[in-house]
Parts: C-alpha cells; sequence; structure tokens
C-alpha cells in the first residue's frame, strides 16, 4: 500500500489521537523552551523521525549525506502512522523533551503546532532557509513560517490534486474529456456515463463512519477557502463551504454517488469497475496502477473540475514537511541533513522513486522521469499533468490546531445532507456555531 494512502486512512486515527492527547488543551503557553533549550551542534547522531515508505526514502539518503559530511551520523527512526503523531503531541506538550532531532510532520498538524507551541521549532532563518523561499511548489512556503514570520520548516512532499477517470466509460459514453472544465459539467455528464456503463460517478462515505471529508475540503480548497481563514476564524458556513456540500448533495440527489460505507468498500467498487472518476491527489498515480493492474490503460487524469465554472482547477490538498526540533543539541547537523534531502534535485528524486513521495521541490521536475509515459494511463505523462498544475500555483492552507475538531463537526453536517435530506447552509451553520463555541474561535463574517 502507497506511504499517501496510508496516511490519508490513518488521518482519522491520528486526529482523534491527537486530541484525546490534548494538543488543543495545551493552550498557547509557548510549548517548548525554545532556542536556548538546545544547542547548535553540527556534528554528533541526529535521529529522524518518519513513518512507512518515507522513512525508507530518507534512509536512501543517508548513505551519501554521510559521506559528504563526516562527523554527522543518521539515525532515520520509523515510528509508524499514527503513532508517530502521539510521541510528537507528548513531547511538544512536555517541552520538547525525547523527540527526534528531525521531525518529518503533515501539514494538518504543522500550523496546529506552530499555534500551540510556538517555541517547539527551530528557526532555520538563522540557518539560511529564507533563501529557499521560491525553491518549493508555490502555496506551500506560508505553512513554515512561525507567528515570528521566521521560517521553522522545509516542505518535503506536495499532492495537488486531480480527477482520474475511466476514459473508456467516457469514450463509451461518448462525453469528451476536455468538455469537462467543472463540476457542473461532470453532474451535467454522470446521467450519460451511468447509463452506458452502470457506474456511478464518485464514492463517498455517506453516514460518516470514517469521517470521509477529503472531497468537501478539496472542493473548498479549491476555492481557496477551508474551515478556518488565515487568521484562524471559523470558515465552515461560507459561502465557498456552502457551495462545495451543494456540489456533494447535487450528486447524490442525482444517483451519481455510490456509498463507500464499510470496510473496503471504495476499494471494491473501483475493482469491480463501478466507479468512473476518482478525485484524488498525485498519491494515487502509484496507488491505482499497483492496485488495479487490471484495468491498465483504463485510466487518465484531468485537472479536477472547477468547484465554480471559470474558477480555479489547481489545488494543492495535502504536503509534509521536515523540522528541527527546540530542543534538539545539534541543530546545525540536522538542518544539513533537511537541506541534504530536500533541496537537491538528485536526493529528492531519488526519495521520490524509493517511497512515492512526491516532490515539493521545482527544480526536481527537469527530471525525465516527469515526462515518461505511463503504460497504465494508456501512455499520459502523468507526473508532468501534475507538474503543471503545480505551475498554476495554490493558496495555503490552514489546518490550525482545531482541525480534529472542523473535521467530525463537518463529517457530521455532512451525513445530514446525505442521509437525513439537511440543507447545506443549515447543516454547515450550525456545524460552525459548535465550532466557534467549542475552540473559541470568532466566526469570520
Amino acid at each position: 500500500m502507497s506511504h499517501h494512502l496510508s496516511r490519508r486512512q490513518m488521518l482519522h486515527l491520528a486526529t482523534a489521537a491527537a486530541a484525546g492527547l490534548g494538543l488543543a488543551a495545551c493552550g498557547n503557553n509557548g510549548g517548548t523552551g525554545g532556542d536556548d533549550a538546545g544547542a547548535d551542534g553540527d556534528s554528533g547522531k541526529i535521529t529522524v523521525w518518519s513513518w512507512t515508505t518515507a522513512a525508507q526514502a530518507l534512509r536512501g539518503v543517508v548513505p551519501d549525506f554521510e559521506r559528504d559530511n563526516p562527523g554527522i551520523k543518521v539515525d532515520v527512526q520509523d515510528l509508524g502512522n499514527p503513532a508517530i503523531w502521539d510521541k510528537i503531541t507528548v513531547g511538544l506538550a512536555s517541552g520538547g523533551k525525547g523527540v527526534g532531532d528531525v521531525l518529518h510532520i503533515g501539514v494538518d498538524y504543522l500550523p496546529g503546532y506552530m499555534e500551540k507551541f510556538p517555541k517547539a521549532f527551530a528557526d532555520l532563518s538563522k540557518l539560511g532557509a529564507d533563501k529557499y523561499e521560491d525553491a518549493f511548489a508555490e502555496g506551500l512556503w506560508p505553512t513554515t513560517l512561525g507567528k515570528d514570520k521566521a521560517v521553522h520548516a522545509l516542505p518535503w512532499e506536495v499532492n495537488p490534486l486531480g480527477l482520474f477517470y475511466r476514459n473508456d466509460y467516457f469514450e463509451k459514453a461518448e462525453v469528451d474529456p476536455a468538455s469537462i472544465t467543472s463540476w457542473d459539467d461532470l453532474i451535467a455528464a454522470g446521467p450519460k456515463i451511468r447509463a452506458a456503463t452502470g457506474a456511478q460517478l464518485i464514492g463517498l462515505d455517506k453516514p460518516g463512519t470514517t469521517q470521509d471529508m477529503d472531497f468537501f475540503q478539496n472542493l473548498m480548497q479549491l476555492q481557496g477557502a477551508f474551515y478556518f481563514d488565515h487568521e484562524g476564524k471559523v470558515t465552515l458556513a461560507s459561502d465557498e463551504a456552502v457551495k462545495a456540500m451543494t456540489i456533494i448533495k447535487r450528486l447524490n440527489d442525482a444517483g451519481l454517488m455510490a456509498d463507500t460505507a464499510g470496510t473496503g468498500t471504495g476499494k471494491r467498487l473501483l475493482s469491480q469497475g463501478k466507479l468512473a472518476c476518482a478525485p484524488y491527489p498525485a498519491w494515487a498515480i502509484e496507488y491505482l496502477s499497483t492496485n488495479y493492474a487490471q484495468q491498465s490503460g483504463k485510466w487518465r487524469v484531468m485537472q479536477p473540475p472547477a468547484a465554480v465554472p471559470g474558477g480555479k482547477r489547481s489545488v494543492i490538498v495535502n504536503s509534509t514537511f521536515l523540522t528541527v526540533s527546540a530542543t534538539s543539541p545539534r541543530r546545525k547537523a540536522a538542518w544539513r541533513f533537511i537541506e541534504y534531502a530536500l533541496t537537491q534535485p538528485a536526493q529528492i528524486n531519488k526519495m521520490f522513486a524509493a517511497g512515492g513521495v512526491f516532490p515539493a521541490l521545482k527544480a526536481a521536475y527537469d527530471d525525465p522521469k516527469f515526462d515518461a509515459p505511463n503504460p497504465f494511463y494508456g501512455g499520459q505523462k502523468v507526473l508532468r499533468s501534475f507538474t503543471d498544475s503545480l505551475a498554476l500555483g495554490s493558496d495555503a492552507t490552514n489546518f490550525t490546531g482545531d482541525y480534529s475538531r472542523a473535521l467530525k463537526l463537518a463529517s457530521d453536517a455532512q451525513s445530514q445532507v446525505l442521509v437525513k435530506g439537511a440543507e447545506p447552509a443549515d447543516a454547515l451553520k450550525a456545524a460552525a456555531k459548535q465550532l466557534a463555541q467549542q475552540t473559541g474561535r470568532q466566526q469570520a463574517a
């Protein structure tokens, strides 16, 4: 199973675990001890915390790094997912004691950690990180900045959104993929595709047994919105959120959405050819070709349809970063490893090949592999289609430290719409009110 799919499936467990450990309840008390708690040692042994195939990919960098940086030894530790979030959260809540020197952290956690523990991560601007501001895919850099406007992480993985679709189904239904520029277009074409193939457009866990909110979030992100704005105010009842939920309701009301509730249901429906589309990020390139090899040549990918006709069709929906613990006694050595691994195209592409972690470094895209035709996708240059999407830019997403609360309330609202027939605006208005009350955050106007 791919690194990315594992992370996507475990996210809901991980966010719940972090909430149970009291991340939101820790308060904005400064967290770890800051710069004085660590030291800027540039030699010795550093530990790197990561998980699954990402950890394996990082290990592939170690021999070259140790050769080029004598005096530094690197121990990459696979803590597993979601166990890594428990360990990081507990460590930061206790002042940074016992955490690794280098931490691999997802965008769903990094803003919340920096919000609750503003001194948890080393100031990498002091070590020269600012010069890489333009080196990574647009939309990622704001997430690296703390309240002090200093850099506290470097981007590693980026996942631009795509719409994977069964080209054979579109051909059978005589639907031209080029004509699909918005979800209005796809919903209009849906009945033709279903009549010709028997397949529904997409699948979603309607009762919310797994908090299946990626699609809703992606539709908001395509509009430059999320559960919170960049000031941390609640935007769950915004016009963009209502538009996103309305698209979901329209798909369901038109009979174009399959219910994927239940263990393995979504995978079974894909295997049986009962879903015509899959709105997935770039990690799905490997996932689909690995798990559905019998469907080789039938799939293609396009930019995601715009949520609003004429609107954006490019968006980064998730990403991961490497950061240095402020309590590390070897911060310079830890920074040198991060810089070595994430700013050199040869190293980042080596990790991409080993672990499937789509690189955020723009210079990596000059590698010929990004122009290689992929047989599973009928010879389409699928990697290049995603880098082209990244070139269009994306807005940063502020997950905050209250993401798990927002996820639960949004999931409940979605289930009310899909199962009980609630109106999107009403369900989201109630959810936003609860979210504001639970978090003490203001609602945006």
